[in-house]
């Protein structure tokens, strides 16, 4: 789970950064977008998720403090945090009947109602930084 969530997103992040940053200059908007997905999970920690919990965290942290350390360079950083979304991840034994003791039955978002906040995103005038997003369920507390 540390693999997935965190070390991959750094790794490629890191990785990225100075061509993203070189793109400004060539862009036609002067700016350049990174949207990283974490998770309701990343503003508020539960029980019995608590390794989860850090990983979103972690990912929503490192998201502000880049956006903070590059801003000035036209690299702006968002992150889109999803309550309880269809996933593979929710098909592993004792995932949903976990989630839905604590919470209740909910209508699960879909994948697209995640992807749909990007384009809101990185569309945006130059001026205009959309720094986090929190997407829920209707029904999800």
């Amino acid at each position: 789970m540390v693999d997935v969530n965190l070390r991959g997103l750094m790794y490629v992040t890191k990785a990225a950064l100075s061509h993203l940053v070189d793109a400004v200059a060539t862009s036609p908007r002067k700016v350049v977008d990174v949207v990283n997905i974490s998770s309701v999970g990343g503003r508020y920690a539960a029980a019995q998720v608590a390794i989860y919990n850090a990983t979103r965290f972690a990912v929503t942290a490192a998201t502000d403090a880049w956006r903070q350390e590059f801003t000035r360079q036209s690299v702006r950083f968002s992150v889109v945090q999803p309550g309880a979304t269809s996933t593979e991840l929710w098909h592993k034994e004792g995932q949903w009947a976990g989630f839905t003791a604590m919470f209740g039955e909910v209508e699960r978002l879909h994948a697209e109602d995640i992807a749909e906040t990007v384009p809101f995103i990185v569309t945006n005038r130059r001026r205009v930084a959309i720094n986090e997003i929190v997407v829920r369920p209707t029904d999800q507390p």
